[in-house]
C-alpha cells in the first residue's frame, strides 16, 4: 500500500490531503490561511513566497510522513513572472484581477476577431487569463514586461519550488489550456501570441501527460506533473464522458467531459482539457447566485434559506413570471450591456413565493441554456453535478432535475481539488511503479452525493424552458443565433 498527498493552493489558503494511494481513503488532512489574506482578502498582486509558507504550515506536524508522491493543485490564471536568473520580475498576478480588461479587448481586435482567436487556441481572451495580464503589463509596466524571460502559473512555480528550482520547468495540459496561447485543440503552445501580448518571446514550461512525473525530490519524493483547480476538482469527483459539472456562484458555469476539443467561432466555449487525456469545454454565464440574493433583499427575506422555502410555496412556471436574470450584463448569450428583467406581471402573479420562484427558474433556465451550447455541439450529459453552496438549497434541488432534464447529483462538500491532485499523484506514482497504465487513473471510490431524478416533472421542466426561452427570443432575438 502506497501514500499519496494532494494540495490544493487556492487563492486564500492551502489544503492537504494524504490518501491511499489505491483507495482514495483520505487519512490525514491539513489547512493553513495564506500569510497576508485576512488584511487582503481579495488581493490582485500576491507574493507567492506566501504560498510556500501557507504549504509548510499546513503540512507541518508530520503530516507528509510516508507520502511517496504530491500532486499539486492551485489556482488558476495567476501569473508568476521570472527573469532569466529565476527571479520574481514583479509580485505575482492573480486570476481575479480585471485590470485587464482593455488589454484583452486590444489582443481580439489585434488578432483578427473571436472567432479566430477560438480557432487558434480555443477560447477569447478574457482579463483574468495569462495572454491579457501579458498585455497589460507590457502596457503598464513597460520596463517589467522587458524583463520577463520565463512565464508560469501557480501550480508551475509550486512544483518547480518543491523539485529545487530545477532547469527543467514544467505544467500540464489542464493548466496550459487555460493561458490563452496554448492550444487543447493541438496540444501546442502559440509563441505568435505571446509575443503579441509582451512584445516579446518568453520561455514557456514543457507541458506534461497527465500521468507523467515532473520530477522527484532530493530526498526521493516523487511530484506529480499537477494542475489547475478545476481540472483536479473534476479528478477529485470521478467525472466520466456524460457528465456535466454546474457550478452556482455569484456567477455560474457549465463544464462537461468530452472527448475532444471544440472550436467555438461565437467564443462562448473555453476549450480547456483536462487531467485525464479528454476535454472540459466550459460556457461561463455572469449570473447565478447573485440573482438570488439580489430577490432576497428586493422580497426582504432572510436569506437564501428564506428565500427557497418561499419558491417552494409556488408552482412550476411561477404563475407566468419570468425573470431573465442578466443583473451584471451577459457572457452567455454575449449581452454585455444589457440588464435582467421581470416579465409576465399580472394582479395573480404579483406574488412574494411566484417572484423567488422565478428567480429560481430564471437562474437555472440560463444555466441550462449554457448547458445547450455543449449540446448542440455533440456534447452528451446523462447526469449533471451541482457545486456551490446554493446546490444545498431545496428550491434548486427541486427545480434542476426537470430544468437540465438529467440526473442531478449534489456532491457531499469535501476538499474536491486536493482530493484529485492526490489521485493524480498516486497515479504517476502507480505508472513510475509499473502498476498502473498511463491511460487511466487509480480507480478511487467516488465522491458521496445525493441524486435527484427529474421523474415526472420533467414534462413541467420543459414546460418552464420554453416560457423562458420565448421571453428572452421576445427581449433579444437572435441572442444565441
Amino acid at each position: 500500500m502506497g501514500i499519496v498527498a494532494g494540495l490544493d493552493s487556492s487563492s486564500g489558503f492551502t489544503r492537504i490531503v494524504v490518501c491511499d494511494a489505491d483507495t482514495g481513503a483520505v487519512l490525514r488532512q491539513g489547512f493553513a490561511s495564506h500569510p497576508g489574506m485576512d488584511a487582503a482578502p481579495k488581493a490582485t498582486e500576491v507574493d507567492p513566497q506566501a504560498w510556500l509558507l501557507s504549504l509548510g504550515e499546513a503540512a507541518s506536524g508530520g503530516l507528509l510522513e510516508g507520502v511517496q508522491a504530491i500532486g499539486v493543485s492551485a489556482q488558476q490564471h495567476g501569473l508568476v513572472p521570472l527573469d532569466r536568473q529565476g527571479a520574481l520580475v514583479r509580485p505575482a498576478l492573480v486570476g481575479n484581477d480585471k485590470r485587464a480588461q482593455v488589454a484583452a479587448a486590444d489582443l481580439v481586435e489585434g488578432f483578427g476577431g473571436r472567432q479566430a482567436w477560438a480557432e487558434a487556441v480555443g477560447c477569447v481572451p478574457q482579463a483574468a487569463q495569462p495572454v491579457a495580464k501579458l498585455r497589460w503589463l507590457a502596457r503598464t509596466e513597460p520596463e517589467a514586461a522587458a524583463r520577463v524571460a520565463m512565464v508560469l502559473q501557480p501550480h508551475d512555480w509550486l512544483v518547480w519550488q518543491l523539485l529545487g528550482r530545477p532547469v527543467r520547468r514544467t505544467t500540464d495540459r489542464g493548466a496550459a489550456s487555460g493561458t490563452g496561447y496554448w492550444s487543447a485543440g493541438s496540444g501546442a503552445y502559440r509563441p505568435d501570441l505571446v509575443e503579441l501580448a509582451l512584445g516579446h518571446q518568453a520561455a514557456l514550461p514543457e507541458v506534461l501527460g497527465p500521468a507523467e512525473a515532473a520530477g522527484t525530490t532530493p530526498e526521493g519524493l516523487l511530484i506529480s506533473a499537477g494542475t489547475g483547480e478545476t481540472m483536479a476538482a473534476a479528478l477529485g469527483l470521478g467525472l466520466e464522458v456524460g457528465d456535466a459539472v454546474v457550478s452556482l456562484g455569484a456567477s455560474g458555469s457549465v463544464m462537461a467531459v468530452h472527448h475532444e476539443a471544440l472550436a467555438d467561432p461565437s467564443g462562448m466555449i473555453t476549450s480547456f482539457a483536462d487531467a485525464t487525456g479528454m476535454h472540459l469545454p466550459v460556457v461561463s454565464t455572469s449570473n447565478a447566485v447573485r440573482a438570488l440574493r439580489g430577490t432576497a433583499e428586493m422580497l426582504g427575506v432572510e436569506g437564501l434559506q428564506e428565500l427557497s422555502a418561499l419558491a417552494l410555496k409556488s408552482t412550476p412556471g411561477a404563475s407566468g413570471l419570468v425573470l431573465l436574470p442578466y443583473l451584471e450584463g451577459e457572457r452567455t448569450p454575449h449581452l454585455p450591456h444589457t440588464a435582467g428583467t421581470l416579465s409576465g406581471l399580472r394582479r395573480e402573479s404579483m406574488k412574494p413565493e411566484h417572484l423567488a420562484r422565478a428567480a429560481f427558474e430564471g437562474m437555472l433556465c440560463s444555466l441550462a441554456e449554457a448547458m445547450d451550447v455543449l449540446r448542440g455541439r455533440g456534447v452528451r450529459v446523462r447526469r449533471v453535478f451541482l457545486l456551490g453552496a446554493a446546490a444545498e438549497l431545496p428550491a434548486v434541488q427541486a427545480v434542476a432535475p426537470a430544468v437540465f432534464g438529467a440526473q442531478v447529483v449534489v456532491p457531499q462538500p469535501a476538499d474536491y481539488a486536493a482530493l484529485g491532485a492526490a489521485r493524480q499523484a498516486a497515479w504517476a506514482l502507480g505508472v513510475s511503479q509499473g502498476r498502473l497504465s498511463p491511460q487511466a487513473p487509480p480507480a478511487w471510490q467516488g465522491a458521496s452525493a445525493q441524486v435527484f431524478e427529474a421523474g415526472e416533472e420533467l414534462a413541467g421542466g420543459q414546460a418552464v424552458r420554453q416560457q423562458y426561452a420565448a421571453t428572452r427570443e421576445q427581449l433579444h432575438p437572435g441572442a444565441f443565433s
